[in-house]
């Protein structure tokens, strides 16, 4: 490879993120966060279903500036000796070299290459800074290379789904929603079996209250009332003995 990078760390570094889709422009959630490891590109989260076989690396944001999460990155390069910064309890390094408004020393360790004042003992203040310093040096970067062929997004992030509106098409998952194809094996096998329906869908509307089921379950659930109230009212009729009116 000599002092050349790989296309990943050059796309990584050259790539505009947070920026909008031009493909899903019309979308709700469109930032590009993403870079494609295989195909060198910055994707929005609506293209990661074309992508979902490929090495994907979140990219995200920090003081107005790129940031990878440490865990991350170390699967693909070696990252030691750059400062890294925690954001919501994941470490995160910076893309890119920073500028600065002013240049001053003091005690402590600066970066190898911009000079930024950093705390002990890290010398590096960013990912870039570091393979200027390797290329300046060693001029290879091929020890430095760690072999990566799965890299997936955290379980934490937001895919949206296409086939609908981001916020309620989120559906939950199969085996927390009721099956009604079979409604034979949800309600059958004895005489309470009509309370045992209406406390599936009672059971149902807490999970989810949207409102076509929510509304389906209400009605559930007044029928079964009604029909307690309609028998009990004809038990009263049937008991009640005929009086006639006293002869004056």
């Amino acid at each position: 490879m000599g002092n050349r990078k790989p296309a990943w760390l050059e796309a990584l570094y050259i790539e505009q993120f947070f920026m909008a889709c031009s493909t899903h422009d019309k979308c709700k959630k469109n930032e590009k966060n993403i870079l494609c490891l295989d195909c060198c590109i910055s994707i929005c989260p609506h293209c990661v279903h074309v992508h979902r076989f490929h090495r994907l690396l979140q990219v995200r944001r920090y003081v107005y500036h790129d940031v990878v999460r440490l865990e991350d990155l170390e699967k693909l390069i070696d990252c030691s000796n750059i400062q890294a910064y925690t954001i919501n309890s994941a470490k995160v390094l910076f893309i890119k070299k920073r500028p600065q408004n002013r240049q001053f020393k003091g005690s402590g360790n600066y970066c190898t290459c911009c000079d930024r004042s950093l705390q002990e003992p890290f010398i590096h203040c960013s990912l870039g800074c570091k393979v200027d310093f390797i290329l300046q040096h060693y001029r290879d970067l091929t020890s430095f290379l760690r072999v990566c062929t799965s890299l997936q997004l955290g379980p934490d992030f937001f895919i949206p789904n296409d086939n609908g509106d981001d916020d309620t098409t989120n559906e939950m998952p199969h085996s927390s929603i009721v099956d009604f194809d079979d409604p034979i094996s949800s309600c059958s096998g004895s005489s309470g079996s009509d309370n045992m329906s209406v406390s599936v869908c009672t059971e149902f509307v807490s999970r989810k209250k949207r409102s076509g089921l929510y509304s389906w379950g209400r009605s559930s659930n007044k029928v079964h009332n009604s029909e307690e109230d309609m028998t009990s009212n004809m038990s009263r009729r049937k008991g009640r003995i005929p009086q006639r009116s006293p002869m004056c």
